[in-house]
């Protein structure tokens, strides 16, 4: 058998100075772009998880969802409903396992559980039977988990009980060895987000969720929003302004190089907050069927695609009958990336 040190020198390649380049592990590593306020959502229904018998195929829809997100740095996961009113369960029990009566609750709480950095998780989300099976999930891996390797002026971090030094401020565990201090009092165990003092790394400041992004040009991670029907989707919008770009797939609509031909760059698409809505095993017509709101509004079955800007089929011609949503979601991104890459 192959020692560990014959498998490693395997793993290496020449530059072009003849010098040998470790590839054995991976070299990525986080850059800071140009800063950013714009944004990309994402929406998708609770009944992507209809088509799940076991509970490891559950968090596996999910974690793949959760990669998609990181992967193409989306800033807004949005779960709604796309059930039908009559047969929506009523007083679920929030501390038992809901990933068969309560689909959409069940991907908020695992999404929420992905997307916080993981040595905080013990400490702001207890023991619960929906993370049975969260060791089975893949990791994220983005810029607000932290890494030993890594040095951000931003991190994530969770406020603990104790003194700092000085007496005054709190003290903040970012998942280094130390917790950091700030100046304002701040309850335990309180999610902020903080930049780090240059001259002084055991200071750091609170800032806005959104400054990493922002100010600092990192990806920081998706927030989670959970609606009642595919209306609030839009009705609910928690930016200034709304969604500016709305974005619906259907195996019914155009292809993406159709919507979106190829443009120069000062001919780019325009927006400040875009939203792609994708649908569960029965289309977002079926969404639609199912919210007394647009029913009002006459908006059901080939009506739907008057919600959207754009109606598109992010894959046409597919080989298989049918294309999950998690694996849409990466074919989908993939696809539409080409509307905000280089913005």
């Amino acid at each position: 058998m192959a020692s560990y040190e014959q498998d490693r020198q395997k793993k290496r390649r020449l530059t072009k100075d003849g010098d040998y380049v470790d590839t054995s592990k991976p070299t990525a590593f986080f850059k800071p772009i140009q800063g950013r306020d714009w944004t990309v959502s994402v929406a998708v229904p609770g009944s992507v998880l209809s088509t799940c018998r076991r509970d490891d195929q559950r968090t596996g829809v999910v974690s793949h969802i959760a990669r998609a997100l990181a992967v193409f740095s989306v800033d807004e996961i949005v779960i709604f409903d796309d059930s039908h009113p009559d047969t929506r369960p009523r007083h679920v029990d929030p501390a038992g396992y809901t990933g068969d009566i309560d689909p959409c609750g069940y991907l908020d709480h695992l999404l929420q559980y992905l997307e916080m950095p993981p040595f905080m998780r013990r400490t702001l989300l207890p023991i619960h039977p929906n993370l049975k099976g969260a060791g089975l999930m893949a990791s994220l891996d983005i810029p607000s988990h932290p890494h030993s390797t890594d040095w951000l002026p931003y991190c994530e971090g969770v406020t603990v009980s104790g003194t700092p030094k000085g007496g005054k401020g709190t003290l903040v565990d970012v998942g280094r060895k130390e917790p950091v201090t700030i100046s304002h009092e701040v309850p335990p165990k309180t999610r902020i987000t903080v930049q780090i003092d240059e001259n002084d790394p055991s200071r750091a400041e609170p800032v806005d969720p959104s400054a990493p992004r922002v100010e600092g040009g990192y990806y920081w991670g998706y927030s989670v929003r959970r609606c009642d029907s595919l209306a609030k989707v839009f009705e609910e919008c928690t930016y200034d302004g709304g969604y500016d770009l709305n974005i619906g797939t259907s195996e019914r609509g155009v292809s993406i190089s159709e919507a979106f031909p190829e443009r120069k760059k000062k001919d780019a698409v325009d927006f400040n907050h875009l939203l792609i809505v994708f649908g569960g095993p029965r289309g977002l017509e079926n969404a639609a069927e199912n919210d007394p709101e647009l029913n009002g509004m006459g908006i059901v079955k080939g009506r739907t695609k008057e919600l959207f800007d754009h109606w598109v089929n992010i894959l046409p011609g597919q080989g298989s009958r049918t294309i999950r949503t998690d694996e849409a979601l990466f074919i989908g991104l993939a696809g539409l990336r080409k509307i905000w890459e280089g913005k």
